[in-house]
């Protein structure tokens, strides 16, 4: 298979210095219609790759808390669109072998077969697996004339095609199965842009959906006749103002052993100048007047930093014992220091470089930032961690993994 890829990667890479612009209309419209059937070939082979990554367990050998997270580092994808690959790859590994042969045809999208999975899956909830081969065939059918979006609408009544008795029992089961991919499909991610501002994107079940109008809409109104900001700019605004409440309820969760609080990196000298910037323990930067406003009811915890941002010394907070000491990590590795984990410090426990039952001390030099999987994959297996000639920890894989045990580390959290 490695080698016949390695051919049709040469046959592509000719095509790509090809000139497009010298072909007639009828052979412009054959070669783009002829790329996008191998796309979707293409497209059958990876996810029969994914489906025995996953099936291997070769992400969680490899350290990876998930194949999902195995494959954003691998293939450089965003998490989410390397979980519908996942469980596109499963569905297809275990449903109609119809569907997977379509799409390696080209005679369906990734998009269709995704909902041509998803519809037939009702279906075999309903009724009896000849229904569903009937269900396949229609809808394979249909794909050749309906985009992804009006596919999916007609196959809320694929029923009354191929087992009209069960319509009606069908009507519920799909709405059933809509909660079902609203409860799957739940997401939230939180991007960060270069200019230090977040980006959210996602998409919110029903009853959260509901939960979070209700919070954000009655402080959504105009401030009075002279607000000019737009209506993204007051739910943006409403937003701050719901986390705001929130924190001072004083009744979220423990964050890492502390409380649920923004943690701000700035200088003294800059501060009381009133000139300094700040920087976020997610890495994020704040302009000097958001620091000096944050400051005015903050707690300020002094610590001191080396030339090149180690932490030398940390000050103490009399409320929590744990507080100056995980400061300093947060200071120091920004979140689980596992390379390729993005997890923030918030998800993350201390662990002991030399562990405490061998007489390893609680301090910075023996303490890095894991999150739960990592932690325990580092217990569990013979990856070493150790601190770098700069103070920053550094991660040495197995022989079996990597012969040369090259050192590796997180690139993920950004340094101010």
């Amino acid at each position: 298979m490695v080698e016949e890829l390695a051919q049709a990667d040469d046959a592509i890479a000719a095509c790509v210095d090809a000139a497009a612009w010298a072909l007639s209309e009828d052979d412009l419209i054959a070669a783009l219609e002829a790329a996008h059937r191998l796309e979707q070939r293409f497209a059958a082979v990876k996810l029969a790759l994914v489906r025995e990554v996953d099936g291997r367990g070769i992400a969680r050998v490899q350290g990876a808390c998930s194949t999902a997270v195995w494959l954003r580092e691998r293939l450089r994808l965003t998490v989410p669109a390397a979980r519908r690959l996942v469980d596109l790859a499963a569905a297809l590994d275990t449903g109609n072998p119809a569907i997977r042969q379509a799409l390696a045809d080209g005679a369906i999208s990734l998009d269709q077969t995704r909902v041509i999975v998803d519809t037939v899956d009702t279906v075999t909830r309903s009724a009896d697996a000849e229904a569903a081969d009937k269900a396949v065939g229609v809808l394979v059918d249909w794909a050749g004339q309906f985009d992804p979006t009006l596919l999916r609408k007609l196959g809320t009544r694929i029923l009354d095609h191929v087992a009209p008795d069960l319509a009606d029992a069908a009507a519920k089961a799909a709405v059933d199965a809509d909660a079902r991919r609203a409860d799957r499909d739940r997401h939230l991610t939180l991007s960060e842009q270069t200019d230090g501002r977040l980006r959210l994107t996602g998409t919110l079940d029903a009853e959260t959906a509901g939960l979070f109008r209700a919070a954000i809409d009655p402080l959504t109104a105009p401030s009075g006749p002279d607000d000019s900001r737009s209506p993204g700019q007051r739910r943006h605004d409403a937003l701050g103002e719901v986390c705001r409440l929130a924190l001072r309820t004083g009744e979220l969760p423990d964050s890492g052993g502390d409380s649920a609080q923004i943690v701000v990196t700035t200088s003294y000298d800059g501060l009381s100048r009133q000139l300094s910037t700040g920087a976020l323990d997610t890495g994020l930067q704040l302009t000097p007047e958001a620091v000096r406003r944050l400051a005015c009811d903050a707690g300020i915890l002094p610590a001191v930093l080396g030339g090149t941002g180690q932490v030398l010394d940390v000050g103490r907070q009399r409320r929590l014992v744990a507080g100056p000491l995980r400061r300093a990590l947060v200071l120091r590795d920004r979140g689980c220091a596992f390379p390729g984990c993005d997890r923030p410090p918030r998800w993350c426990a201390a662990h002991h470089i030399r562990h405490w039952a061998d007489g390893g001390t609680t301090n910075l030099d023996n303490a890095v930032l894991l999150c739960g999987h990592h932690h325990r994959h580092i217990h569990q297996t013979d990856w070493v961690v150790r601190l770098g000639d700069d103070g920053r920890p550094e991660f040495i894989p197995p022989s079996w993994l990597d012969p040369d045990q090259l050192p590796r580390r997180n690139h993920y959290h950004r340094r101010t």
